[in-house]
């Protein structure tokens, strides 16, 4: 633990999101007909068919994926 910031070293707690580092993320409907773009966040995110759910990092890097294909997915905190 460093002293000076109060924080420990490593990933875990690293996100700052009050202990919701987690999201939940299902595939709602289908990528087929989507731009490339969006068909790539969503498998980025590691889904790949509907009704498919995964538990992702609340990162800023997933949230863009996320915010890319949100009209596609149905995201929840844990």
């Amino acid at each position: 633990m460093n002293a000076a910031s109060g924080r420990t070293g490593g990933a875990a707690g690293a996100s700052g999101a009050g202990g919701k580092d987690r999201l939940r993320v299902t595939l709602v409907r289908s990528c087929a007909g989507q731009l490339a773009n969006i068909a790539a966040s969503v498998r980025g995110l590691g889904l790949r068919r509907r009704h498919q759910s995964v538990t992702v990092a609340n990162t800023p890097e997933n949230r863009g994926m996320i915010l890319t294909a949100v009209h596609l997915l149905e995201v929840e905190e844990l």
